[in-house]
């Protein structure tokens, strides 16, 4: 069958759709037993100064930390990215879900300008190569709260690439020295939220909340250009502070529209690199440089001790 194509208001223009099978993008749901639900009561962290000083621990000396990050940016539009769906934070749960967006049979994508505009800026921001054509796949794997069965997402050919993120670690003994370090961008892409699910434990059950699902996504992949916690955090702040003055994103992380996957991994240097894990649903700037900065060490103590590191994803728990 023909992948079927979308208009999204400019003459002469069509964004097709692309089955793609096994793909390997990442979906926003979190893994059993993760902590992405909101953190209540923390504020935003943008303006917090961030301390995440490093010791040299044991073994550490030996070993060189790699770290790559995946950010999920929630889109500022009144709607969805292929629904005419209100986008508002705590609506009462399943209020604002169209038929598209709960999947009923017979129902099509109309792609939201807004969010196509809100791409491009950002692209331009971040020194990206804007993509005169860009194509939407689909990413097919089941989660209760994906009706549809696959997600809609850019893998083969996003809207931006080849871009660069600025950002300065401060340094010296008082850290009163500013290093301007520089992280790769490899693409923007644009895609579909989730809905929401919430585990009651005491009852034994899942509820899902589908406000979310079809919400616009800009997901923005940093090369493995960093190597510890201190500066992907640093990087993905001075990222939500060019969201925020563009206003293609408030990013705020406290309601959910700012998430981080970090993918770390560690080798000798002058060695290949070491197996990669990847961990999940990080909504805070702290524990981002926390996890980070925990399963690197968990890492360097595994291989010492004669283990291996397994291809993973894992979840992180602040207070453990």
């Amino acid at each position: 069958m023909a992948a079927p194509m979308l208009r999204w208001g400019c003459r002469g223009r069509r964004w097709a759709f692309a089955r793609v099978d096994g793909g390997s993008c990442h979906r926003r749901g979190a893994p059993t037993g993760s902590t992405s639900n909101r953190i209540r009561g923390e504020s935003s962290v943008a303006q917090q100064p961030l301390h995440t000083a490093q010791k040299t621990r044991k073994g550490e000396h030996k070993w060189a930390a790699v770290v790559g990050l995946e950010i999920h940016a929630q889109i500022s539009s009144n709607s969805k990215l292929f629904s005419g769906s209100q986008v508002r934070f705590s609506a009462p749960p399943n209020s604002l879900v169209s038929f598209f967006d709960a999947s009923l049979p017979g129902t099509l994508p109309v792609l939201n300008r807004r969010c196509v505009e809100a791409a491009v800026m950002t692209g331009l921001a971040l020194n990206c190569h804007i993509n005169k054509k860009s194509l939407f796949d689909r990413k097919h794997y089941f989660y209760a709260d994906l009706p549809a069965g696959y997600q809609i997402t850019q893998q083969r050919l996003p809207i931006a690439v080849n871009g660069s993120l600025i950002y300065g670690v401060c340094a010296g003994k008082k850290q009163s020295q500013v290093i301007p370090k520089t992280v790769r961008i490899k693409q923007i892409q644009l895609e579909q939220d989730s809905g929401k699910s919430l585990h009651d434990n005491l009852r034994s059950q899942t509820l899902i909340d589908l406000n979310r699902a079809g919400v616009g996504l800009l997901e923005v992949v940093l090369e493995p250009d960093m190597s510890c916690g201190e500066e992907a955090a640093t990087a993905v702040r001075e990222l939500q502070l060019i969201l925020q003055a563009l206003g293609t994103s408030q990013a705020n992380m406290a309601e959910g529209q700012l998430r981080v996957d970090a993918n770390i991994s560690v080798h000798h240097p002058g060695e290949p690199l070491g197996v990669r894990t990847e961990v999940k649903n990080l909504n805070s700037i702290r524990f981002l440089a926390k996890a980070i900065d925990y399963e690197i060490q968990r890492q360097i103590n595994e291989l010492e001790n004669g283990g291996e590191i397994l291809n993973e994803t894992r979840s992180f728990h602040h207070k453990l």
